[in-house]
């Protein structure tokens, strides 16, 4: 709960600065006569809408598990991000065709001071929410947060984009406004596709990385009656890691001592590896002609 309120805070905080300065460069676009800042003023202005589907994805996967739901709702936080990483492919498809449309129909103009300074302004703020968007995510480890902090970014590499293409369109090269916004949407696109395949991980039973895996067997074979790790699977469940583990113990140990290794096991690995949020474990007995699968 507490990492759902720091998350709502922080998402939050950012809404209203986007909104704020998605108004701000929409005016500097028309009144600079700049496509590329018009365009750089819809991507900030969707950042508003990814925001609020942040909100709502941290507020329902914090929810506790109940009957209907007993393994808990964290896989809803991908589908969020799976949402987010839609609508930058869409933002970045949009844009990109309006820029590609007005450099073909020679919709080419010298844009105003005041469109540079909005541009140069942008970049400073965008960058300054990325990452105060990405260190909250990575502590409350929230992939549609991270998601919504490259957002952010997309929108700074957009300014950026944005100023070249207004700076050197005053100088008489116009042609560059509207390349400036194809070369942005192509980005913005790259961060959607990227995080789209993040979010189907997720929602797929991927396994955990390698780092994981190698933590976990390095955890449980450190427990002296563990004699070897049989079969480890690990699947990935939002931002949290299911774990099923077969290990060998000793053939004469009882059910009791097997109950109580199958504990220790299961304790070393939730409270060694804090994004395991169960893990279950079956004992098999270890003969010596006993062999790993």
């Amino acid at each position: 709960m507490e990492d759902y309120k720091l998350g709502t805070k922080v998402s939050v905080i950012t809404m209203i600065i986007n909104l704020l300065l998605s108004i701000l460069k929409l005016i500097a676009g028309i009144i600079g006569r700049s496509s590329a800042m018009i365009a750089d003023s819809v991507h900030s202005a969707s950042d508003v809408f990814t925001t609020v589907i942040v909100i709502v994805g941290l507020k329902i996967s914090s929810k506790k598990a109940d009957r209907e739901h007993p393994y808990g709702h964290e896989r809803l936080e991908s589908i969020s991000a799976k949402l987010i990483s839609e609508a930058l492919i869409l933002v970045g498809l949009a844009i990109g065709y309006k820029s590609a449309l007005n450099l073909y129909n020679g919709n080419l103009v010298i844009p105003g001071r005041v469109a540079l300074f909005a541009a140069l302004l942008s970049i400073v703020v965008k960058e300054g929410m990325y990452w105060y968007t990405i260190i909250t995510a990575r502590k409350i480890r929230s992939i549609s947060m991270e998601g919504d902090a490259w957002h952010h970014r997309s929108d700074a590499f957009s300014s950026i984009g944005t100023f070249i293409g207004i700076l050197g369109a005053r100088f008489g090269y116009t042609f560059l406004d509207p390349l400036a916004g194809i070369i942005v949407s192509l980005l913005i696109i790259k961060v959607g596709i990227d995080l789209y395949k993040r979010a189907v991980k997720e929602l797929i039973d991927s396994a955990a990385d390698d780092e994981v895996i190698n933590k976990i067997k390095n955890n449980v074979l450190s427990i002296s009656r563990v004699k070897e790790i049989k079969n480890l699977k690990t699947r990935i469940f939002g931002n949290k890691i299911y774990v099923d583990i077969e290990v060998y113990v000793n053939e004469e140990l009882s059910v009791r001592e097997g109950h109580d290794i199958a504990e220790l096991v299961e304790n070393s690995i939730e409270k060694e590896i804090d994004t395991v949020k169960h893990c279950m474990v079956h004992i098999e007995p270890f003969f010596e002609e006993s062999k790993l699968i």
